[in-house]
């Protein structure tokens, strides 16, 4: 099996391809920029927001695993790469990552995964999408940041369920290896906590605490971005990952 991975260079990515190597597969990481070949990976040049090298990335490929994403375009991007898979005509399963709160959280960047979700779907490629939590990493630096203020914002109803990285791509890789299975069970951490106490166990500041209006504001009081009951849930916990330093 030759399993091509987008996003392969970033966080989730660089847990995920050797993962993959170690169970044997081939891999090929698609990326912006030519790199050599290295850790018996190849790299191949192409650009998903662009459209452009996805023919050629995609050239004897039987599984894709779509972890690109950005602060934008993700949405591009996944219609590029369905059309090149619907081209390509040889793979046969697309394995995409998401966030929770997709199809129900009204904020632009959600509505965009909802949108790459779509994309991948009705793209006529089996598809297995898996919709995650915010990464502990991702937490841990919006919290870093946020605490060098000596007053930090206390936003009442924000709530977060962080979960492990790892724990996530070896979700991906358990799909990735196995049958299409559409939309599965959401992935978070074990725990929910508000957004103060993310920021307290990371540096102790002052909060201010502030209320959340309009639509978005009720959309996070009501939980639109946890997990739902029949989510899996991670074992690593925030404060474990901390510990880890």
């Amino acid at each position: 099996m030759t399993i091509l991975v987008t996003g392969g260079t970033g966080t989730l990515g660089t847990l995920v391809v050797p993962r993959l190597l170690a169970a044997g597969r081939t891999v090929r990481v698609l990326s912006r920029h030519d790199r050599p070949a290295a850790d018996g990976v190849r790299y191949v040049r192409g650009d998903l927001v662009a459209g452009t090298g996805l023919t050629g990335a995609l050239d004897g490929v039987d599984t894709v695993l779509h972890l690109a994403g950005g602060a934008k375009g993700d949405d591009t991007a996944a219609r590029h790469l369905a059309d090149a898979m619907a081209r390509a005509g040889g793979v046969r399963h697309v394995v995409m990552v998401s966030v929770i709160g997709a199809d129900t959280m009204p904020l632009g960047w959600f509505r965009a995964k909802r949108d790459a979700e779509r994309a991948v779907a009705d793209s006529g490629v089996p598809w297995t999408v898996l919709r995650a939590a915010q990464f502990h990493t991702l937490v841990r630096t919006m919290a870093g940041k946020l605490t060098r203020f000596p007053v930090v914002p206390d936003p009442r109803g924000l709530r977060f369920e962080p979960v492990d990285p790892r724990e996530v791509a070896d979700r991906l890789v358990a799909l990735a290896l196995g049958a299409p299975a559409g939309l599965v069970p959401d992935l978070a951490g074990p725990r929910t906590y508000t957004f103060a106490e993310l920021l307290r166990t990371v540096r102790p500041r002052p909060a201010l605490p502030l209320p959340l209006a309009g639509r978005v504001g009720r959309a996070y009081r009501d939980g639109e971005n946890l997990a739902g009951e029949n989510a899996t849930r991670g074992a690593r916990t925030w404060e474990e990952f901390l510990a880890e330093g």
